[in-house]
């Protein structure tokens, strides 16, 4: 982790991440995040479309930890194949930060709607060559960053807790149209695997169906905690 001290956790709220957002130069009168409030069909059919990233809280759970490393473990053996290198990732250095890293793993990957000389849309600008940890560094100095996020913490509705054992994960579509799971913890963004049909008549995924299908199979059988929620990038509807 970096020498700086930990950041305050960012409350799992759409307002609070489109503070965020907008604040680091997001128009969110275009797009914005807003709630996901389950993973049926007839919910997910009245989220704004098109889903261009989906960012889960979810406990980390021990099941949750031997996953990851194992799936770690099998990246490091085998490889990750077939994944795009355009996928922006940021490693986390910063505690606490992964609600933050994951709203920007989120606008990074997304076609959205940037103010002029937007410092969040400049920092993805300026990194695109640099690998995860390079990245991580370059974002450690800059205070803007730290302190659009101390600002927009200390907004949230519910007292932030320190000791939080809740992460963020992000999920993306790549170039070739497969889901990717970008988390803070990976040293590369993973293949989710997880795929439903999909739009015949215009050959696009259904980013936020396969996500849902990724959270039933393998977050809801980890665990019996209700400590999840759900946020979709997508038209803001304000």
């Amino acid at each position: 982790m970096s020498k700086l001290g930990p950041w305050i956790p960012l409350e799992s709220n759409p307002e609070v991440f489109n503070k965020w957002a907008q604040r680091a130069g997001l128009v969110t009168k275009q797009d914005a995040f807003g709630d996901v409030y389950g993973l049926d069909d007839d919910i997910l059919a009245i989220v704004p479309q098109p889903t261009q990233a989906v960012i889960l809280l979810f406990p980390d759970v021990p099941e949750a930890k031997a996953h990851q490393t194992s799936e770690d473990e099998r990246i490091a053996k085998d490889g990750q194949p077939h994944l795009d290198p355009t996928i922006f990732y940021v490693k986390q250095t910063i505690g606490n930060a992964c609600g933050t890293i994951a709203l920007i793993h989120a606008l990074a990957n997304s076609k959205v709607t940037w103010a002029p000389n937007s410092p969040l849309h400049d920092f993805i600008a300026e990194t695109q060559g640099k690998n995860p940890e390079e990245r991580a560094q370059l974002l450690e100095t800059r205070p803007l960053f730290a302190n659009i996020h101390a600002e927009t913490a200390q907004e949230g509705q519910s007292a932030p807790n320190i000791d939080t054992d809740l992460h963020f994960v992000c999920f993306v579509a790549a170039p070739d149209a497969d889901l990717r799971k970008v988390a803070k913890g990976q040293e590369s963004p993973t293949d989710a695997a997880a795929k439903t049909d999909g739009d015949h008549d215009t050959g696009m995924r259904d980013l936020l169906k396969d996500v849902a299908k990724v959270i039933k199979e393998r977050y809801l059988t980890q665990t019996e905690s209700v400590y999840f929620s759900l946020m979709a990038l997508g038209p803001s509807t304000d």
